[in-house]
């Protein structure tokens, strides 16, 4: 296995307020003893050859890869020009991950927007995957959907957060280049056993997001009272990784059997780089004494 980051905590920074740059990232990513850095498509500010030629060669300098794009892609729109055009921005983002040397790219179901139905949902998610699944294909990407909570800027959460909707996907969609990267606390957050739905999807996981959420406050129930509305709820955080609720030691021993081999990407919470340092020494751990 190989580790990676993404900079959970700094997410607003780069996406939002412009305060730091991939640049910025990189020179931070270079501190943390990983071998590669994740990357939001959000956080390039351009998709010409030369911002990008520029991006890599910042990541080539610090020795590190770009394994990982994520990319939150919203399939369930009702409007059929609105997917149409939801398609070529995942498309897009394969081109991205694979301009940065990219092995693989985030895809996902879309919001679970009040009105759609289980059907028409699971229906668009499907075609829309699916065309995308050759311009990945073409360029060496292999398209990986999360069992995911939810997008920093959507409003709804995922469609198919539900473990019954995303293994349907999975089972609808049997490419060998569409896996899975799973996420254990989005299992949590959608009131399942992480566990179970590792068991479920071992041999098709590419990637894994090392995450530890927990409430701040209240209850799964209360959550879901609040979850509609634009971003993460108030009451919900993402903390050091070995500090919530996830069993590294049981996933880790899982995915070995399963013979995985890929990238573990780190989540981390909202303290910073330090934080981040104590969660790749914490997974280095538990990665060597996984069998």
């Amino acid at each position: 296995m190989q580790l990676a980051a993404f900079p959970k905590c700094f997410m607003d920074a780069l996406c939002v307020e412009r305060t730091m740059t991939v640049f910025d990232w990189i020179s931070m990513g270079a501190e943390l003893g990983v071998e590669g850095l994740e990357f939001y498509a959000g956080f390039l500010t351009a998709a010409d050859p030369a911002y990008l030629a520029g991006v890599r060669s910042a990541l080539d300098r610090a020795g590190l890869a770009m394994p990982m794009l994520c990319y939150s892609p919203d399939f369930t729109r009702p409007d059929p020009a609105e997917r149409r055009a939801e398609v070529e921005r995942q498309k897009g983002a394969i081109e991205l991950s694979a301009a940065l040397g990219g092995v693989t790219c985030r895809t996902l179901s879309g919001q679970r927007r009040p009105g759609v139905s289980r059907d028409d949902g699971l229906r668009w998610v499907v075609e829309c995957i699916e065309q995308c699944l050759d311009h990945a294909v073409q360029r060496g990407i292999t398209l990986v959907i999360e069992n995911h909570y939810k997008d920093n800027y959507w409003t709804y959460p995922e469609f198919a957060q539900q473990s019954e909707l995303f293994l349907e996907i999975l089972e609808r969609i049997r490419s060998p280049h569409f896996g899975v990267n799973f996420d254990p606390s989005n299992a949590i957050l959608a009131g399942e056993d992480p566990l179970k739905l590792l068991e479920a999807v071992k041999d098709r996981v590419v990637t894994m997001h090392a995450s530890d959420r927990y409430l701040k406050s209240g209850t799964l129930d209360d959550l879901r009272r609040v979850e509609t509305s634009e971003g993460y709820a108030a009451m919900l955080a993402h903390g050091e990784i070995g500090k919530g609720l996830n069993d590294y030691d049981a996933i880790f021993r899982i995915l070995r059997g399963a013979g995985f081999d890929g990238w573990v990407s780190i989540e981390d919470g909202t303290e910073g780089i330090e934080q981040l340092k104590r969660s790749v020494r914490f997974l280095r751990q538990k990665m060597r004494s996984a069998t």
